[in-house]
């Protein structure tokens, strides 16, 4: 069955029900959809289970290894445990130096279990929140999951039973594709070509020019494309289409309102992430899903998004964001108004991997989540997921921390980086 917006407000608020009270109201251009304390009291709520470690688990090394441009985190307690992560590359080859001159010195002789509050001081010290944005969360998420993996290790769980309970076991994805600048002929060919890959039942695929203020690439091929789509993959495939804020507000209703004579199922990022307003104008005159969030960096910014009832799906990436804590404070706000979350995921290094722990443990994820393929140029074991997708589902990893050993002869090919 397609939802639309109002079905999906709708059944949502009906979830919880008596729960919102007086606190839910009606949304137009001045006053939110809830009161914001109720998301406030949504923040404040611990997501890291401390209680899972009854002894403080001092962290004596927190180190950034080197090889080409592949980066790990190291980190190592004072008691011998350790942990990994594999940071999103892309991005770490520009950033590193911000994590071994701003954050790397705060963590030495900090308590991990006390990971949460940390993530909020660092914020303060050495002035970090000047560089809020990818220039600060994607060096913050890295350290973070290789904190998150070595508290797993320590417990014995996964990384999803850390931060919530376990809700999925396997995820089921769609293929995220982008073929612009080829025709819609072109791009349809390629778009069959991914789906048979992975027998995902849903797809995702790219309309507009990226950024490109009303600007199609090549002219034209959006509004040839989306029909295509539909009439290629029937009237049962899931189908979402992504802007990348190509759009102006005018143009992006006019867009969105193509998608829904075609039954899509989401609409993301229809203008700029950061025209907060045009979002909304957007999403108050369409039925269609709107998602958004990728680009977001502030929890503030996400608080009245959700309240305002500008999106219906919110996407924090959880390297872009800083991690898998801040990323599920989102997921609960949105929740909290019977929202769904459907996390974007940075394509390098060991992204999927980390999406599918975060979504393991979501009771508001959607029901399709992005799938970029994994990264074959690191060497890891996995004995409780093979990996791969199989009739469009993955099974999450379930053994402790990430649930991975990463090849050490690879590992060993890293050189520290000091500052």
């Amino acid at each position: 069955m397609k939802l639309d917006r109002r079905t999906v407000l709708k059944t949502g608020l009906a979830t919880i029900g008596m729960g919102l009270g007086a606190s839910v109201a009606s949304c137009n251009a001045h006053k939110p959809l809830i009161n914001y304390q109720q998301l406030d009291e949504v923040l404040r709520r611990p997501v890291l289970k401390t209680e899972l470690f009854p002894d403080p688990v001092v962290i004596e090394t927190l180190e950034l290894l080197r090889y080409q441009n592949s980066f790990i985190c190291r980190v190592r307690s004072k008691s011998g445990a350790t942990g990994l992560a594999v940071s999103n590359n892309a991005q770490m080859v520009s950033l590193y130096p911000i994590f071994i001159n701003r954050l790397q010195p705060f963590f030495i002789d900090k308590n991990a279990v006390e990971l949460e509050s940390l993530l909020e001081k660092v914020y303060v010290f050495k002035s970090n929140y000047k560089l809020q944005n990818l220039a600060l969360w994607v060096p913050l998420a890295t350290i973070e999951f290789a904190i998150l993996d070595m508290l797993g290790r320590i417990a014995g769980l996964s990384i999803g039973n850390l931060i919530g309970k376990i809700e999925h076991t396997e995820i089921a994805v769609y293929r995220a594709n982008n073929y612009r600048g080829k025709t819609a002929a072109e791009s349809i060919e390629f778009i069959q070509k991914n789906v048979e890959e992975t027998a995902a039942k849903a797809l995702k695929f790219k309309v507009g020019g990226r950024m490109s203020n009303n600007r199609d690439d090549p002219p034209g091929r959006s509004e040839q494309l989306i029909p295509l789509v539909r009439k290629t993959f029937g009237p049962e495939m899931t189908i979402y289409a992504d802007s990348n804020g190509s759009y102006d507000a005018a143009e992006a209703i006019r867009i969105g309102r193509l998608m829904q004579d075609f039954q899509f199922d989401f609409y993301e990022e229809p203008t700029p992430f950061d025209w907060y307003q045009e979002t909304l104008e957007v999403a108050k005159a369409l039925t269609i899903p709107i998602a958004g969030g990728e680009q977001e960096p502030s929890l503030r910014n996400f608080r009245w998004l959700i309240a305002n009832d500008a999106l219906d799906i919110v996407q924090p990436d959880i390297f872009y964001f800083g991690g898998m804590i801040r990323s599920m404070k989102v997921a609960r706000m949105a929740a909290s108004i019977g929202k769904t979350c459907v996390p974007h995921i940075s394509g390098s290094g060991l992204g999927y991997l980390y999406m599918m722990h975060f979504v393991s443990a979501l009771p508001n994820a959607g029901p399709y989540h992005e799938f970029k393929g994994f990264n074959k140029n690191i060497p890891l074991e996995c004995n409780t997921s093979d990996l791969k997708s199989h009739g469009g589902l993955v099974k999450v990893p379930s053994g402790p921390g990430l649930g991975i050993e990463i090849d050490p002869a690879f590992i060993t090919k890293h050189q520290r980086i000091s500052a």
